[in-house]
């Protein structure tokens, strides 16, 4: 385990493969993108990427699914792509970019920096659109 920003505990990343033989290529490329999503937040305490080879699909091609899951304080974000491409390393492009996303989403809601809509009867007045009587159209 090692020490991350604001004194988190953090544990290794953890590779899983699935119904398929381990690469030093893949696993290389999942550290790189886990490494990347550091730069979105500080708080991320454990990482967990599965890649699997799900059965049923040879008709279609060799495909793999991809699961990331971040564990941060108070939430989990857990992102499982099903298989839609043949190449392994679109399919991990492709989770990590939905788990960059979601942990974005955490960031702005942690930081409070969510949007609120207005509510009431102020917001229904700007809400709603003055329409002129017959006479007095231009």
């Amino acid at each position: 385990m090692k020490l991350g920003e604001g004194g988190i505990i953090m544990e290794p990343l953890q590779i899983h493969f699935l119904d398929m033989a381990r690469s030093e290529a893949v696993e290389s490329k999942i550290r790189e993108r886990s490494d990347h999503l550091s730069r979105y937040s500080a708080d991320i305490v454990k990482c967990e990427v599965w890649v699997a080879s799900p059965h049923g699909h040879h008709r279609k091609g060799n495909h793999r699914s991809v699961r990331v899951r971040l564990t941060v304080p108070g939430e989990e974000i857990d992102i499982d792509l099903q298989p839609e491409q043949e190449d392994v390393y679109v399919a991990i492009r492709e989770a990590f970019d939905a788990a960059r996303r979601k942990l974005e989403d955490y960031e702005r809601r942690r930081r409070g920096k969510v949007k609120a809509h207005p509510r009431g009867k102020e917001a229904d007045r700007r809400r709603r659109r003055s329409i002129p009587a017959r006479g007095e159209r231009a």
